[in-house]
């Protein structure tokens, strides 16, 4: 017999029997189920580190059952792509910012409303409890799952080229890039800003050739987007918070078995709650390294803004279009807004 022969013959036997053959290599079994994570952040980020010690946990926890294979920075597509894709069972999971999912589940940008909250323990008190569960109890009707503890996406801070913003009245004709979302659209207008919407690809072109004169968005986004270079002050006005909803292809998710179900769920929802305690801490070490770069810091007078706001009727506008149950849910965790 030849050694090619003796090699064929040892791999049909090991492959066809139960008992593994002595010196003969351990043989990958493949998982019974397979599920599939997009995102779009990159594998740097804490988001996909906690996810990568999710993943592990889970197949460590079900012995190899479960196997969640993660797809970051796009790979997959972008926001819309794989919002669709999880929708239509393309892949099993996805984290979308409230502010994409809102595109599809009205109600799920209730957490942007402008200066609504004043720090992290509005945040989770809100989100964690009954306004949480209102949102994510929408989201099921769009047959998809959504898990119980939300990730963070930190707070926008707003940038400007020009005189720093420490009050509301210091936005009054403000030229400044907002995402395309209605509900920022609304609130730059309401602080008689002249807000304009861009993709973000557009931003850095767009402050350095003075199209607009400020921009707004989360620290870490600032840092990496190097918008510091365009840009003179940064106001910590903390205007509106935004977070990802970890969220599952309901039909996906129903066909899991319930043991599977806990140990993938509880292992998400704690990869959430360290992912939170990351940005926050991330937040502090980029602040230092903004204004290593140039970046001036400043803080803003909150109360300002709201009394502006709630005087534009922008507040009530937005109870009524949300719902009078979801408001007062916001309300219960942040106190009166409208």
């Amino acid at each position: 017999m030849t050694e090619f022969t003796r090699r064929k013959v040892l791999h049909t036997l090991a492959a066809s029997t139960a008992i593994p053959l002595i010196g003969m290599p351990h043989i990958a079994r493949a998982a019974e189920f397979e599920l599939k994570y997009g995102n779009n952040l990159p594998l740097s980020h804490p988001l996909n580190i906690r996810a990568q010690e999710a993943a592990e946990r889970v197949a460590k926890q079900t012995n190899g059952r479960v196997e969640i294979k993660i797809f970051p920075n796009n790979q997959l597509g972008g926001d819309t792509d794989m919002l669709s894709q999880v929708r239509n069972g393309g892949i099993t999971f996805f984290t979308p910012s409230a502010l994409v999912i809102a595109t599809l589940v009205p109600v799920a940008a209730i957490n942007a409303v402008g200066f609504a909250f004043a720090d992290y323990d509005q945040v989770w008190k809100a989100m964690d409890g009954k306004l949480g569960a209102h949102v994510r109890e929408a989201i099921s009707k769009v047959n998809l799952f959504a898990f119980e503890k939300m990730w963070d996406n930190g707070f926008r801070q707003m940038t400007t080229s020009g005189k720093p913003i420490e009050q509301a009245k210091d936005m009054a004709g403000l030229k400044i890039r907002v995402p395309v979302s209605p509900l920022s659209i609304s609130m730059f207008k309401a602080l008689d800003a002249a807000p304009a919407s861009l993709q973000f690809s557009e931003v850095y072109s767009a402050l350095q050739t003075k199209v607009v004169d400020a921009q707004e968005n989360p620290l870490p986004i600032i840092q990496v987007a190097k918008l510091y270079e365009v840009q003179k002050n940064c106001a910590i006005s903390n205007h509106i918070w935004d977070g990802f909803w970890f969220i599952a292809n309901g039909r996906a998710w129903r066909g899991l078995p319930a043991d599977i179900q806990k140990i993938v769920g509880d292992a998400i929802n704690d990869a959430g709650v360290k992912q939170r305690g990351d940005i926050k801490a991330l937040n502090d070490t980029v602040q230092a390294d903004l204004q290593s770069k140039g970046l001036s810091f400043n803080k803003t007078n909150p109360e300002s803004f709201r009394t502006k706001l709630r005087d534009a009727g922008f507040y009530k506008e937005w109870q009524e279009r949300f719902g009078a149950e979801a408001w007062g849910l916001l309300e219960g965790a942040v106190g009166k807004l409208a």
